[in-house]
């Protein structure tokens, strides 16, 4: 239990300096943003410097800004007296992170930047320091104490230094009005990227993977063609090409128990009439909703004009990480 308490120390020191810092917010929060937002509408970037666990914080920043549609590097100050100042540009914002405001890797910087036609943002707990003088405007990330045991390692200060460079992340994306669809464009490959980008016409099965038939032929020569696709289900279609109706190996188990000879008959009489349908031009993440609402493991893909183009199953949902 010892061990267990001294967690929930740790724990309780940086929750209680999260709500000191959001208590301390104020104007100057939002001049940041505002300074921010003018950079990435002027195509400027966000150029963050950090050194040490501060660096560390900096990246994680940067990438929050990058993945939100706001264009972040991170600029190694060891290397940016070396050639690396080359990726600042004038109308740029320099977001920089020391809590002591006196790194000596950061201050020497701050001469050549003088140099450029940019805005600099401090996050620092000393608003008195040299890298507080030299900037445009500074935010207080102080804490009244660190949750390391000796007040030593930085725990609560960079605990602060990360919620705060979300908060400005965040409260930025949400004033430019960066939504989920452009959330997904930057992230095509995950979860949310499959949800929001993918339609039903590139999840669905069309061409010769799917079975067309008509509603004369026989059940068995359905069947077979079923077993020749390697499908589920059949779309049953009249001489316009337009759908009537829907036949699977399920409805085939049903009907077989009372009528052994169903194989003869033509699929017409045993077919499901005006099965649920969906455009292929909807998203992939109704589809999931349509199946569980009318308790079906096939769904009919047609176009405008009520002609099937495919069918969804059920199971390429997994497949696909739909599910």
């Amino acid at each position: 239990m010892e061990t267990l308490e001294r967690a929930r120390r740790v724990l309780s020191i940086e929750i209680d300096e999260l709500h000191r810092l959001s208590a301390r917010l104020d104007s100057s929060f939002a001049l940041a943003v505002g300074m921010l937002r003018e950079a990435v509408e002027r195509r400027g970037k966000i150029v963050v410097l950090g050194v040490g666990k501060s660096g560390h914080i900096g990246e994680k920043i940067a990438a929050s800004l990058t993945s939100t549609g706001a264009p972040a590097v991170v600029l190694n100050s060891l290397n940016a007296l070396h050639g690396d100042l080359g990726v600042i540009s004038d109308g740029d914002v320099i977001l920089t992170l020391s809590y002591s405001g006196e790194t000596e890797e950061l201050i020497r910087i701050l001469p050549s930047l003088a140099r450029f036609d940019i805005r600099k943002i401090s996050l620092t707990g000393n608003p008195n320091s040299s890298l507080a003088k030299a900037s445009d405007l500074v935010l207080d990330v102080s804490v009244s104490q660190e949750a390391c045991p000796h007040n030593l390692a930085p725990t609560s200060s960079t605990t602060v230094m990360l919620a705060l460079g979300d908060a400005l992340a965040m409260v930025l994306l949400e004033e430019r009005g960066f939504t989920k669809e452009d959330f997904a464009r930057f992230h095509p490959a995950g979860q949310l990227g499959r949800t929001l980008l993918l339609k039903v016409s590139d999840i669905m099965r069309g061409g010769d993977q799917i079975a067309l038939v008509k509603g004369s032929d026989s059940v068995i020569s359905v069947l077979k063609e079923l077993t020749s696709k390697h499908a589920g289900a059949a779309l049953v279609v009249d001489e316009q090409g337009l759908l009537e109706g829907i036949f699977t190996h399920g409805d085939f188990a049903r009907h077989f128990s009372s009528d052994p000879q169903i194989g003869n008959q033509p699929v017409s009489g045993v077919m499901t009439r005006n099965p649920i349908t969906i455009h292929a031009d909807k998203l992939a993440a109704e589809v999931l909703k349509v199946l569980e609402q009318h308790h079906i493991d096939d769904l009919v893909v047609t176009d405008e004009g009520g002609k099937p183009l495919g069918v969804i199953d059920s199971q390429d949902l997994s497949r696909l990480k739909l599910l």
